[in-house]
């Protein structure tokens, strides 16, 4: 799976970890001096509303190092271990991380645009004092915000254009990657035809479970590497605004409150999801199992008429008529266990903010941003919440494809 795309994998992720430990640690320790040593100014300021927002000082150095800690990683492993897929394998890999990390901050101006735009709604909509305007100061007034309503609805429409071209450009870089990776299995596995043809369903894992890891990995691959980089996104920005809230139904008052309440939160209905969910991932491979035996019975049936009798067939539709069943009664406790904590979390973090509403604390524009934010970083720690029925089919997935390869290696 990983060897047909990768250079030497094992080592090569490793390496890829601690050198992205390396850049985080000198770009969030010294990019201050690096910005100074070329005369860039990226000291913290007001967030800046509109698509200005991607070309900040402080996103240009970044495009700039981003850049420059791509090409040096790539130029050592083209040296060190060239391979056919290293461009799609390892500058594609970064390439997307780098689109997906542009998507989120595509979310990040958003967030930062809700402030201004709603703390104006708020303002319009109190009753005007009849005795303390005329009527041409309170049409002047109309008209202004009138103005400034319409062009923050504008700077809105920018985003939003610029959101859906990284949509779909990124869906389109992934969906070519993807297919490239699996044609790197199909080209790796047919290359040792002659081993694999004996093991069960050879044909079918070459065909349908390639096919299946690669449109997966499509999927759930985005999603993971969307979820981190929201957290690097979202993270500084929840704690940020969780200066605008000091306390707590039940605990009371804790710095940061919004920050841990949603760690708290997902890492408890991630752990508790995946306790109740845990027979999942081995009936789904059992699955794959029955199914491929079945299925094997009727090829055979088609050439030799000693097969696939009627009684054989109806033993093994036996066998997976059983697994489904059980498929189905795990899923449905654990079905009821995830669409319980998915409804309490639409209301979690109006909980949380009962105490500091009713005070009159915060406004209408800030109540926005921190509901968008607790969203992002909640639902990216929840990753493996909305995302545990498709986990479980690309284990049983890989779970075939690693005993498919095993006899490569006379296991």
């Amino acid at each position: 799976m990983f060897k047909s795309f990768f250079p030497n994998p094992k080592i090569f992720f490793i390496s890829a970890l601690i050198f992205a430990g390396l850049a985080c640690g000198i770009w969030y320790g010294y990019n201050q001096q690096i910005a100074a040593l070329l005369g860039l100014d990226i000291t913290d300021a007001q967030p800046v509303i509109g698509l200005k927002h991607f070309v900040t000082d402080s996103f240009l150095l970044f495009y700039g190092y981003y850049i420059l800690c791509t090409a040096v990683f790539a130029l050592v492993w083209f040296k060190l271990s060239p391979h056919k897929w290293q461009w799609w394998s390892i500058v594609g890999s970064s390439t997307i991380l780098f689109s997906t990390y542009f998507s989120v901050q595509v979310s990040v101006a958003i967030n930062n645009w809700r402030r201004p735009f709603f703390d104006l709604i708020q303002s319009l909509l109190k009753p005007i004092d009849a005795n303390a305007v005329t009527e041409t100061a309170n049409t002047q007034a109309t008209s202004a915000a009138t103005e400034q309503l319409f062009s923050l609805l504008i700077v809105f429409g920018e985003i939003a254009f610029l959101a859906i071209f990284i949509y779909v450009a990124t869906r389109f870089l992934v969906s070519h990657y993807i297919f490239r990776w699996r044609t790197a299995m199909n080209e790796y596995y047919t290359k040792h035809w002659l081993k694999l043809r004996h093991v069960e369903g050879a044909s079918q894992r070459i065909q349908e479970d390639t096919m299946r890891f690669a449109s997966i990995m499509e999927s759930l691959g985005v999603a993971l590497v969307e979820a981190i980089m929201t957290l690097f996104a979202f993270l500084p920005v929840l704690w940020s605004l969780s200066d605008y809230v000091t306390e707590l139904p039940i605990i009371g008052e804790i710095a940061h409150p919004l920050f841990y309440a949603a760690l708290f939160w997902s890492i408890f209905g991630t752990g508790l999801l995946a306790l109740i969910g845990i027979k999942l991932p081995g009936l789904e491979f059992n699955n794959q199992k029955v199914e491929a035996a079945f299925r094997k019975e009727l090829v055979y049936g088609e050439d030799n008429t000693d097969r696939a009798t009627p009684i054989t067939l109806q033993a093994l539709f036996l066998n997976v008529r059983k697994n489904y069943f059980r498929l189905y009664f795990h899923y449905m406790y654990f079905n009821v266990a995830r669409m319980l904590y998915l409804q309490a979390d639409n209301i979690f973090v109006f909980v949380l903010l009962v105490p500091t509403i009713v005070v009159g604390a915060i406004t209408f524009g800030i109540l926005q941003q921190i509901l968008t934010a607790f969203g992002q970083v909640s639902n990216s720690f929840q990753y493996l919440v909305n995302s545990w029925t498709t986990i479980v089919e690309l284990l049983s997935v890989r779970k075939r494809l690693v005993a498919f390869e095993s006899t490569l290696d006379n296991h």
